[in-house]
């Protein structure tokens, strides 16, 4: 069995108006350089939003996600964000900014499986228990 990785995660959220700081999360990104491991869950269905912030654009926010995709997976399509590092990608996904797309402070894990510890953390921050 191999030893655990160690990886750095933050939650992807949508903040409709800054000034008032409420958010909504709606993906984590996960890194492990260890792990050589980078990528980002987002969850698109975004009703919670449109109810949590009525007039909120949901088409402008859904393509802002999709970028922050694009840049998690680099390569040509990505353009710039593309030739960087995964640590360099992740860096840039992850620094503070005061947009509408927006990630949380930075945390640490270890896990066996970069992509599993992925799929716990969104089912634990960001998709909506099943009794709800």
């Amino acid at each position: 069995m191999p030893a655990p990785r160690s990886f750095d995660y933050a939650i992807i959220r949508i903040v409709p108006r800054v000034e008032r700081q409420e958010f909504l999360n709606v993906g984590v990104v996960v890194f492990s350089r260890t792990g050589h491991f980078l990528e980002v869950k987002i969850d698109y269905e975004l009703a919670r939003l449109a109810a949590f912030a009525p007039g909120c654009e949901l088409e402008m926010v859904r393509a802002q996600l999709r970028a922050v995709e694009t840049v998690c997976r680099g390569g040509a399509e990505a353009g710039y964000f593309g030739t960087l590092s995964q640590s360099e990608r992740f860096n840039w996904l992850v620094a503070p900014s005061s947009t509408i797309i927006q990630a949380s402070p930075v945390h640490s894990g270890l896990a066996d499986d970069p992509a599993e510890a992925l799929q716990a953390l969104y089912e634990l921050l960001v998709a909506r228990p099943e009794s709800v």
